[in-house]
């Protein structure tokens, strides 16, 4: 990369929550960033030309590796251009999605420059989808075939594939075990129940779940080699954010902290007013062979 900024222990991958709109309502979501549209944004999400011109920046900056994140960022009309402008600027790409709207056009439009789709799959269960809110707007949930279909699909094309585990009270007791080993994720990223203050707020008390319990489940899939787990002392302030606005932001304090926008300031100066934890960033596994 031509000018790599970052120091030898920046964390080198970074999340742009590109897009606040979502077609699901999970009631556990930590990044709805309804602070952000009442705030500073009230479409939720930047212009095209800013969006790209945010990745450009990140990519300037040396990160290696962009997760685009939502909301759900298939919503946005110019997706396909923010991956392959990531990919332009040689980073390794990921699209962190819901799964309902990859379809066969998108997969085989994007496959030369999207190198990994991590699905949100937190239970094959339709009543703990509905209760969690893991459902559309009309309390549609998918089903477990629909999720076996699509994988199958993803790989089909090439695509390296990843799922996102959310674990809170309805689903800690559920095993999982059959259909990951059916999936064969390159990686499956458990992760317990983050509460943060103004993203969850109104129904986070009754999916909180306590280490023991989140135990439970780690302890019950401890042979499916491809998982990872990450409690929320693991998550905190380990990961690179970006928010709809284009501004940094971290959770240290169980709450969203910001940065001035990088389009005002550049991402240089914008990312020293944040304060990660590259070491929380590799205990939690977060290095590894993503290209």
């Amino acid at each position: 990369m031509k000018n790599n900024l970052l120091a030898e222990k920046q964390i080198p991958s970074v999340n742009f929550h590109l897009w606040e709109p979502c077609n699901m309502k999970c009631k556990f979501c930590f990044a709805s960033f309804q602070d952000v549209k009442k705030s500073i944004l009230p479409k939720g999400h930047l212009s095209k030309e800013d969006a790209l011109e945010v990745i450009r920046e990140l990519a300037n900056l040396g990160f290696q590796k962009i997760s685009f994140a939502g909301g759900e960022p298939t919503l946005c009309p110019w997706l396909n251009e923010l991956i392959a402008e990531a990919k332009l600027r040689n980073m390794t790409t990921m699209l962190i999605t819901n799964g309902t709207n990859l379809s066969t056009e998108f997969l085989e439009l994007n496959k030369s420059n999207l190198n990994w789709i991590a699905l949100s799959i937190d239970s094959l269960s339709k009543e703990t989808n509905q209760l969690s809110g893991r459902s559309l707007v009309d309390t549609k949930t998918l089903s477990k075939e629909h999720y076996l279909k699509l994988i199958q699909e993803i790989k089909r094309e090439g695509y390296k594939l990843k799922i996102n585990t959310v674990i809170h009270k309805f689903n800690y007791q559920e095993d999982m075990s059959d259909f990951m080993i059916k999936s064969n994720p390159k990686r499956w990223k458990v992760m317990q129940v983050l509460p943060i203050k103004g993203q969850n707020d109104k129904h986070i008390k009754s999916l909180e779940i306590s280490d023991q319990q989140f135990s439970e489940f780690i302890n019950k899939h401890k042979h499916i080699s491809s998982y990872i787990s990450e409690t929320n002392k693991d998550m905190t302030n380990s990961y690179v954010m970006v928010d709809p606005a284009g501004r940094f932001f971290e959770n240290s304090k169980g709450i969203h902290k910001y940065s001035q926008p990088i389009l005002k300031v550049s991402a240089e100066a914008a990312l020293q007013e944040m304060n990660y934890d590259y070491s929380k960033f590799v205990a939690r596994k977060g290095i590894y062979n993503w290209k």
